[in-house]
């Protein structure tokens, strides 16, 4: 198994871990919404602590329901891992191209000893010289 296969195994079962052992371990059995959002424990907080305090702000858009509000989240995070899963492709494919790139230019390029195996290779190496003297060549047989 090699080393990233590892990594991404042991992420995995990080990831598999933080979300299963709160629910197997019964943890906030004893609240009425266990699982509510850092926003509404923080206006319970609020609200416990001074009972008159109104918002600075109002929502621009304040959902009818909770399970609106919970699709809306879900779509949210959906399109932000679309761009993030689209930018960490676009890097990479962009890397193995230029891999590729280099071993195609590599393999065309002759291997001499005074010459570098990645040093620059001007575009027209071994193309046909133009102009006069490059016809005056052909034509004398030089």
């Amino acid at each position: 198994m090699s080393r990233n296969t590892r990594i991404n195994v042991l992420l995995l079962l990080v990831v598999v871990a933080l979300a299963v052992l709160p629910l197997a371990l019964g943890l906030g059995d004893d609240e009425k919404e266990p699982f509510a959002g850092a926003d509404a424990q923080a206006e319970t907080a609020i609200t416990e602590l001074d009972p008159d305090y109104e918002p600075w702000f109002s929502p621009l858009y304040e959902p009818p329901s909770g399970e609106i509000e919970s699709a809306l989240f879900a779509v949210q995070a959906a399109i932000g891992a679309g761009v993030l899963a689209y930018y960490f492709g676009l890097r990479r494919g962009r890397r193995q191209g230029e891999e590729r790139a280099l071993a195609r230019r590599d393999a065309e390029v002759p291997q001499h000893p005074e010459v570098p195996q990645h040093a620059e290779v001007p575009e027209d190496a071994g193309a046909p010289r133009g102009g006069a003297a490059a016809g005056a060549e052909r034509e004398s047989g030089v």
